[in-house]
């Protein structure tokens, strides 16, 4: 006899562009859980910020991640997937101590893929032009980290289908390693 294993809490992860929201909405219709985009819990002084292509410090990005956190406390029994840049090692941290087991979904691509889908946007507040400073800041998951690696440079169906192979259905801790 088995015993049932909780829904999936995930943190889809990456720069601006990378497809967060897209891929972190069918993440969560594939495994039947609630999706939020974590964009929507910015404050409005941030995205004042970043609509005038002023990149966000990290006593900016506090207030949000505790909100993108409380998201993830509130989920942590029945599941869920949240969109978030979470570029810093300390950003993932603060998410984790409000949900210890959650999941990063690391969404990696070259800065010409994410450039390009950047640019079939408009109308998003986050301009092409804070995207160097995105990467300035990522920090790629470390291999402690509870979370995977994925290319983006591939179809949606087949990154929701690589997470649920490699992350739900492996008895292993997922592993930082790129596909």
């Amino acid at each position: 006899m088995s015993i049932p294993q909780p829904a999936p809490l995930v943190v889809v992860m990456g720069v601006s562009g990378s497809g967060k929201s897209t891929v972190g909405a069918a993440l969560a219709q594939r495994l039947g859980v609630p999706f939020e985009d974590g964009d929507d819990l910015h404050p409005p002084a941030n995205i004042e910020k970043m609509s005038h292509g002023i990149p966000l410090d990290d006593h900016d990005r506090h207030p949000w991640l505790e909100a993108i956190g409380e998201w993830l406390a509130s989920h942590d029994e029945r599941g869920g997937v949240i969109s978030s840049s979470a570029l810093k090692r300390k950003y993932r941290d603060q998410l984790r101590h409000h949900a210890h087991r959650v999941q990063f979904l690391h969404l990696h691509g070259s800065r010409e893929v994410i450039a390009a889908r950047q640019a079939t946007r408009p109308g998003h507040f986050m301009p092409p032009s804070l995207l160097t400073s995105q990467f300035a800041t990522l920090e790629p998951l470390a291999p402690d980290e509870h979370g995977l690696v994925v290319d983006v440079a591939q179809p949606v169906d087949v990154i929701v289908q690589e997470y649920v192979d490699r992350a739900v259905t492996s008895p292993q801790p997922p592993t930082t390693e790129e596909s």
